[in-house]
């Protein structure tokens, strides 16, 4: 509020009380009623219109704010939308996944598994297998590598063979040939081959089970 004003406001007032009111001249009235109009003016202006404005301006900060929470806000529900969608195209990856694993909660269960899913195909295209061997175990991250080792008799179709490694490699289980190696016995019967070939499959791994094991502990 100005100070001065109202010091001048009042000295005025001052010298025409003293003077009478009989004595004040015209103009010194109508000056006294200026300045109390100014003075009126003054202290509306300084206790009501200076208030009002800092309200205002404290009141448009606050709806800054809050907009600007809210458009926060607003993007972090966009961003868990697609986080949660996100992870549930991983959960739904992960169960197809699961689902193409040798089941068996040791290798040696794997290796027994992944023989019978072998002895399945090999039976079916007339492969007559000879022998298995079950290779070490191999850690892949969360899963675990295991191999078998096949020698199958000499057969004459070619055709037999092709189907059997197609079937063998199409099937629910993730199943893949990782290394095969074929010779002619007789080259007198060339169409005759044999051989052995390395049969691999994933199952569970330690570091996987782990995480289930984990995942068990915390649910209430």
């Amino acid at each position: 509020m100005n100070w001065s004003v109202l010091n001048r406001i009042k000295a005025g007032v001052i010298s025409l009380l003293k003077a009478g009111p009989n004595k004040a001249s015209l103009s010194q009235k109508k000056f006294l009623w200026i300045l109390l109009a100014a003075a009126v003016a003054l202290a509306a202006y300084s206790f009501l219109i200076v208030p009002l404005v800092e309200a205002k301006k404290k009141a448009d900060q606050e709806i800054a704010l809050n907009q600007r929470l809210l458009q926060r806000y607003s993007e972090v529900l966009q961003n868990r939308k697609a986080v949660e969608e996100g992870l549930e195209r991983m959960a739904r990856a992960g169960e197809e996944i699961q689902k193409r694993l040798i089941p068996g909660e040791t290798p040696q269960l794997g290796a027994a598994n992944l023989q019978d899913s072998v002895k399945r195909v090999a039976e079916k295209n007339n492969l007559a297998i000879r022998s298995f061997r079950n290779l070490d175990p191999k850690e892949a991250g969360a899963f675990r590598r295991i191999s078998v080792q096949i020698e199958f008799n000499p057969m004459s179709s070619m055709q037999s063979l092709t189907q059997f490694l197609y079937e063998l490699e199409h099937q629910d289980r993730l199943i893949m040939i990782s290394e095969m190696d074929l010779l002619v016995f007789n080259p007198r019967m060339p169409n005759t081959i044999q051989g052995n070939m390395i049969i691999s499959g994933y199952m569970k791994g330690s570091k996987g089970r782990e995480k289930e094991k984990e995942k068990g502990r915390e649910k209430p």
